[in-house]
């Protein structure tokens, strides 16, 4: 029996949206899972769910072989048995306790000494010496997101569940604090479950990842993989691929050649049924290597012409809008970006290594 989460259920709300998810799953390991996707995907519904907080009206919920809803036999395991911690959006602390109240909560009928040993514990892993007596108010965000991580982690659950937990955070802390988070999750040991809508957030702070849309699990994997090779147009679009082109398949053999209008490209299409003569062609802008000059020999067996057309900030990123026969992509640094100096009606080439161009067959 898998040591993970095992999810088959359906969730109803009246006058609402249906919940149906199938074949979630979790490897049975200390990592951290990914609930991502759009708002309104069903993604807080699904960590609802394994909390307890609302109870399926179909299916099962297992975790390390032990069941915790089953909607055909009527049982259903409160939340208070399942032996998780849970990090809300926005922490949701007590104002009216101090930083050691709050962390103390979750240990409810402990011993004294096993209350302030634990919450002492809990206090030096995660750097709140000195803001022991002080109220949630009087916290940073960062502060207060561990204070919530504490309280959390303080019962010493068997899973741990985070709803959106930079989503209260201004940009500059959230950019700051998600290493931190990410370091602390993997140090806990224990596995976790975590939501978000942030393509950065779950890039940095995931092992695998869950896509919904609809209140369907889409697809899942590592986050890697899924980000790079979705496994359809809808994922595709979920996960912000940003170059998506119609293509047709002109050769195959250890490589696939394809026509993109007039431009031709290479790319690895192992896992593209035979059959497939129409594809999709995926390109993340940040596989795009630019570079000035005659075209040399290089490791990308792509070097396209083209055409800068624009130019979008992103904090310390600039993504480059260009024109090659179809619409492409690229992310830069801002140091690369000034380095290259680049122009608006500038011409360029476009490096693109062949793994890194996925393929989606395209009826």
């Amino acid at each position: 029996m898998s040591a993970g989460i095992e999810a088959n259920f359906v969730k109803r709300f009246s006058g609402g949206p249906e919940i149906q998810v199938e074949g979630l799953r979790t490897r049975d390991q200390t990592g951290v899972t990914v609930l991502f996707g759009p708002s309104g995907a069903g993604k807080t519904t699904v960590l609802n769910s394994l909390a307890g907080l609302l109870r399926p009206d179909e299916g099962k919920i297992i975790f390390s072989g032990k069941t915790w809803s089953d909607a055909s036999r009527k049982y259903f395991l409160p939340a208070r048995e399942r032996r998780i911690g849970f990090v809300p959006q926005e922490y949701a602390l007590f104002p009216h306790l101090s930083v050691e109240r709050n962390i103390a909560y979750g240990l409810n009928g402990a011993s004294n000494s096993k209350l302030q040993s634990r919450v002492a514990e809990m206090i030096q892993w995660l750097g709140l010496h000195g803001l022991e007596k002080r109220l949630p108010k009087e916290l940073s965000g960062g502060q207060q997101q561990r204070v919530a991580l504490a309280r959390a982690l303080a019962r010493r659950p068997d899973l741990l569940l985070l709803d959106e937990p930079l989503a209260a955070l201004d940009a500059p802390t959230r950019q700051r604090l998600r290493g931190e988070l990410r370091r602390l999750l993997k140090n806990t040991g224990i596995p976790s479950v975590l939501v978000t809508h942030d393509r950065t957030d779950a890039l940095v702070l995931g092992d695998d990842l869950v896509v919904m849309d609809g209140g369907r699990v889409m697809q899942q994997g590592p986050v890697h993989e899924v980000f790079g090779r979705p496994a359809n147009l809808a994922v595709a679009a979920i996960v912000a691929v940003e170059t998506v082109q119609p293509g047709r398949v002109l050769e195959r053999g250890d490589l696939i050649t394809i026509a993109i209008g007039d431009q031709r490209l290479v790319a690895l299409g192992g896992d593209l049924p035979p059959e497939t003569s129409e594809v999709y062609v995926c390109i993340r802008a940040e596989d795009v290597i630019l570079m000035k000059g005659e075209p040399r020999r290089t490791s990308p067996r792509n070097c396209l012409g083209a055409t800068v057309r624009g130019f979008i900030s992103e904090g310390p990123m600039v993504r480059i809008d260009l024109d090659c026969g179809f619409p492409l992509s690229a992310l830069l640094t801002r140091q690369a970006c000034d380095e290259l100096t680049l122009k608006p009606g500038e011409g360029v080439l476009a490096l693109i290594k062949a793994p890194n161009i996925h393929l989606i067959p395209r009826a």
